[in-house]
């Protein structure tokens, strides 16, 4: 299947880049380290040798979630202490511009 795609992108003058790309074998389960992938007489990179991130989450070849829970929880705790300090420096900013715009709002006048 590699072979053939190597044919299309060759054929179309275009070119694939095996270190921007990584290969996964699992066999009966279990990932296969011995089995490795060629494009354009490259090897892919194992997700085992150099793992890779998409879409903010690391892929590596544990195959296993078991951190995903204490980095959501850790990411979490980090944005919501970002938005507290970020919401109390604008409300203090939207209440003193707030009296300035709508004074009958607040009772001044």
């Amino acid at each position: 299947m590699l072979t053939r795609l190597d044919d299309l992108m060759s054929w179309c003058r275009m070119e694939l880049k095996p270190k921007k790309s990584r290969s996964l074998s699992i066999r009966r389960g279990k990932v296969d380290v011995a089995t490795t992938f060629t494009v354009a007489e490259q090897q892919i990179p194992t997700v085992s040798q150099e793992p890779v991130k998409s879409l903010g989450r690391w892929y590596d070849s544990s195959m296993k979630d078991t951190r995903r829970g204490a980095e959501t929880l850790e990411l979490a705790s980090e944005s919501l202490l970002a938005i507290k300090r970020v919401d109390s420096r604008v409300n203090s900013r939207y209440g003193a511009c707030s009296s300035c715009f709508f004074p009958n709002f607040y009772g001044h006048s």
